[in-house]
């Protein structure tokens, strides 16, 4: 049994990034479904999508700069302030595109305003992950670490099927004019209330002992980020791009189906989501059950590894089960792609802050982690969907699977918790 404070702090890692990932998930699902329409002018086929899915990649790089400011005080003042205040500020930026204007009524200002907001939420993303990464994992009795990590990796399916069902919900109660009128709006005003909530449960927490014990031990390094790239540059280097393969798979499996499927493929709106929403629930399971193997017979590096091999081979049977014309073999596809990606994430939440001593810790796990979604996640729906376009899915799957093998070369070439040399993964 764990004590009551233990059960706190995982609560507080996983309805934080649950939030975190509802804020972020709405926008991908509103840029798939009717973003593009809304705040860009017409164009050829296909452009008013591919520009919405720009608008995806503006977060991924707002994050890699969220992990350094909130990494630097996060290694220097604590992990709980700092989690409070990414918290707030991607609610915030969340909440306010519930009443941007569109291009009709306000012209580039919209989708500059659209930009500028989804920068924001990608600054507190930044800052998310690796807190309530360290937060679970810095609290984990022995023998626990990649069950507590998971914690708030498990806010990634809880994130999404709140996002996922409302926006089902939203389907079935509305007409197709009065949800792309108004109704993708409420998705984004309800995240203030889940905010509000996040912010409840993580005010009541405590440091952890690890950052106690650091702090004890030495003053915190005056600037953190110099310190990760002066003394752990090549476990940031491997961290990164053993990261990689997680976000390639979650934005093919959700942002791109998504969008590709309805307007390509021809699914309707509300089948389509009823799908992902039943897949997603493979993707917590492949979450504990790697965790649980992490922990009790192989490590969070080898589970890792073995999940990018299962994403590597599912890409080739992308293009014959998406591209039948089979609600069920695109199901069947999504649940074996997203049970995968709980293998190349659910132990992420251990390994990667096991590779970084606790005094920079926050700053360099949340940097490899963030970097990671640049590479991997950041213009991969728009990647992807400019592949389709090209070559149809066959080559979105190859792209898939290179992303998968990417993060295994790196996962290969570290051992235990540490990483070797910036010139020995050069070679």
């Amino acid at each position: 049994m764990h004590p009551p404070a233990a059960r706190r702090i995982l609560l507080a890692s996983l309805v934080g990034t649950a939030v975190e990932f509802y804020d972020f998930y709405i926008y991908a699902t509103a840029a798939s479904l009717v973003f593009g329409e809304l705040f860009f002018p017409k164009g050829a086929a296909g452009t008013q999508q591919l520009a919405a899915f720009a608008t995806l990649a503006v977060a991924f790089f707002a994050r890699p700069i969220g992990s350094v400011v909130f990494g630097h005080f996060g290694d220097r003042i604590g992990r709980k302030s700092t989690l409070v205040a990414s918290l707030l500020t991607m609610g915030l930026s969340t909440t306010l595109v519930a009443v941007l204007p569109t291009y009709a009524s306000a012209g580039w200002a919209a989708p500059v305003a659209l930009c500028l907001l989804r920068f924001g939420q990608g600054f507190g993303l930044g800052g998310e992950w690796g807190g309530a990464a360290l937060l679970a994992v810095e609290n984990a009795p022995p023998g626990w670490r990649a069950r507590y990590g998971m914690a708030p990796q498990l806010g990634a399916p809880v994130g999404f099927i709140a996002a996922n069902g409302l926006f089902l919900l939203l389907g079935l109660w509305l007409t197709p004019d009065q949800f792309r009128d108004w109704g993708w709006r409420i998705p984004f005003a309800i995240s203030a209330l889940l905010v509000l909530l996040g912010l409840w449960i993580r005010l009541k927490l405590v440091e952890t002992a690890e950052f106690a014990a650091s702090l004890a031990e030495a003053p915190p390094p005056a600037v953190p980020i110099a310190e990760v790239l002066r003394r752990h540059a090549g476990v940031t280097i491997a961290g990164t791009i053993g990261a990689v393969a997680c976000f390639a798979t979650y934005y093919i499996a959700t942002a791109f189906v998504l969008g590709y499927g309805t307007k390509t493929l021809g699914y309707p709106m509300q089948a389509l989501l009823g799908v992902q929403l039943g897949a997603i629930l493979f993707m917590a399971l492949g979450i504990y059950l790697s965790a649980w193997l992490a922990d009790r017979w192989f490590d969070e590096r080898r589970v890792l590894a073995a999940g990018c091999v299962g994403v590597a081979l599912t890409g080739f049977v992308m293009a014959p089960l998406m591209g039948s014309g089979s609600l069920g073999e695109l199901f069947a596809f999504l649940a074996v792609l997203l049970f995968m990606m709980g293998f190349v994430y659910g132990p992420l939440g251990a390994w990667l802050p096991g590779l970084f001593p606790a005094r920079v810790r926050y700053s360099g796990a949340s940097i490899a982690f963030n970097v990671a979604g640049v590479i991997g996640g950041g213009l991969t729906p728009l990647i992807a969907q400019g592949l389709a376009m090209k070559g149809g899915l066959a080559l979105v799957g190859l792209y898939l699977s290179g992303a998968a093998l990417l993060s295994l070369v790196a996962l290969v070439l570290v051992r235990g918790r540490s990483a070797p040399p910036v010139a020995d993964l050069l070679v």
